[in-house]
């Protein structure tokens, strides 16, 4: 037995994975993959194989893996204050300068930040801030938070209710009560035959003010939205969107939370999403690229008015009983600030505008006219195609044929990690922000193969059925 026959043994026996079939993991049924190393945008498996990883982990190494810089950061922080906590005023210099260089990096109007660990915890805290704000301001029925059909928000209670794809509630008695979904604001899918791209803006905004009206303004606390959807299918907005659902949310006295964590930090080629789409939010938050996932760190940005309350909140009732014991952990703040440096120094969000604009324009002409795609869509360094049986009559494969999970397979076996998207027959683009136009071409071109080899499978299959 190898070494790595010995380790996919203990792990078979004894790691948990997320979203992992349980049995055929523990089984040995599903085969196992030991990562390595990593470098730039690729990684290395126990095998020795390189892969391009075109969707940066998951959505997260936007400054690209092995950056040493980031690591001497963390092992200096480690030497000299590896701990402390932030409760009752305790703070570290590192918190503190990452503290306003967060805000620099915010819209305007924000004022304060708040700490975790992960994207799911952050948007728990931002529950609990809205739920604590109404009560502040005596409205204890104001509590109904609205999501969108197909969001993601996390994978906790609240959060696991807020994510708005049926794999995440099946089983785990969700969504709670107080969460409600309005229509996903995807055209090519969601909007009825004939209408506009501009009427079914119309259309989601007649959705949003039917289901407020059902449920009563006076009861719905806050909204929250993806600037780009991720997890559902990496779904820019339709033209016009974000301007016709605020104006909603204004005239209704309702939270706008900008779930920043895929968008974040240069992705889009803005600083967050918000400013890429005049989004004006109350609450904000950060996870993935705030770090690099070179550490685990999230974070809620608190605007002005939200604050207020806050403030007043605690002179009528004393401090706010939330906390968690990692909240503005030293090392991950440390690595945070080595992260944002990269992405100044390197100039990444530029990058990631004008690559990624590259990226675009290379899926398009490859693909716009191929006989298995539906769809090509993508800001920014987020792209995503959709196969489809039929493009005009907008008409999806047979689930059980996996086209989307089979391309992305395939994908892999000619060395390129892209993501089947959980909400049908997609694969999913999110690399680095570090990618190169020459890497883009590689993409594209592994992206190519293993769309004509599954394409010429499904044509096989549909002839002999």
């Amino acid at each position: 037995m190898t070494q790595f026959d010995q380790l996919f043994s203990a792990d078979r026996a004894h790691f948990m994975h997320p979203s992992t079939h349980a049995h055929d993991h523990a089984s040995g049924a599903l085969p196992g993959r030991i990562v390595t190393g990593a470098k730039g945008i690729r990684i290395e498996d126990h095998q020795g194989k390189s892969f391009i990883d075109a969707f940066a982990g998951l959505y997260c190494v936007n400054i690209g893996y092995g950056r040493t810089e980031v690591a001497d950061a963390i092992y200096e922080q480690a030497k000299k204050l590896a701990y402390y906590h932030t409760y009752v005023g305790h703070s570290t210099d590192t918190i503190i300068e990452l503290s306003s260089r967060i805000i620099d990096w915010s819209p305007k109007g924000m004022k304060k930040v708040y700490y975790g660990m992960s994207g799911s915890d952050a948007n728990e805290t931002q529950i609990k801030i809205v739920w604590y704000y109404n009560n502040v301001k005596g409205r204890p029925n104001k509590k109904k938070i609205i999501s969108r059909q197909r969001g993601y928000h996390g994978s906790g209670i609240v959060t696991g209710s807020l994510t708005g794809l049926p794999s995440f509630h099946q089983h785990f008695d969700l969504p709670i009560d107080r969460v409600k979904h309005t229509v996903c604001p995807h055209w090519y899918r969601q909007a009825p035959a004939g209408m506009s791209e501009a009427q079914f803006v119309d259309y989601c905004v007649e959705e949003l003010e039917k289901l407020i009206a059902k449920e009563g303004a006076d009861t719905i606390a806050a909204f929250i939205g993806e600037p780009v959807m991720g997890t559902g299918g990496i779904l820019p907005p339709p033209a016009g969107y974000w301007p016709a659902i605020q104006k909603v949310l204004k005239k209704h006295d309702i939270l706008l939370i900008s779930d920043e964590v895929v968008c974040g930090f240069g992705r889009l080629g803005s600083k967050m999403g918000a400013q890429h789409f005049g989004i004006e939010p109350d609450l904000i938050t950060v996870a993935k690229g705030l770090t690099s996932a070179y550490a685990p760190l999230s974070a809620v940005i608190v605007g002005e008015k939200v604050w207020d309350v806050i403030a007043q909140g605690s002179q009528e009732h004393g401090p706010m009983g939330h906390g968690w014991t990692y909240s503005g952990h030293p090392v991950c703040a440390a690595a945070a600030l080595a992260n944002l440096d990269i992405l100044q120094r390197e100039n990444l969000m530029q990058n990631a505008a004008e690559v990624g604009g590259y990226l675009q324009q290379q899926l398009h002409s490859a693909f716009d006219s191929h006989p298995l795609v539906g769809e090509v869509r993508g800001c920014g360094m987020l792209a995503a195609l959709e196969f489809m049986a039929h493009k005009e009559e907008r008409r999806p494969f047979d689930a059980a044929l996996k086209v989307g999970p089979r391309v992305s397979a395939a994908a892999l076996q000619h060395g390129l990690i892209a993501r089947a998207m959980p909400h049908g027959d997609m694969l999913g683009f999110a690399p680095p922000l570090v990618t190169t136009r020459a890497e883009v071409d590689e993409i594209v071109k592994l992206t190519k193969a293993a769309v004509d080899e599954v394409a010429s499978q499904v044509l096989k299959e549909s002839a002999a059925a």
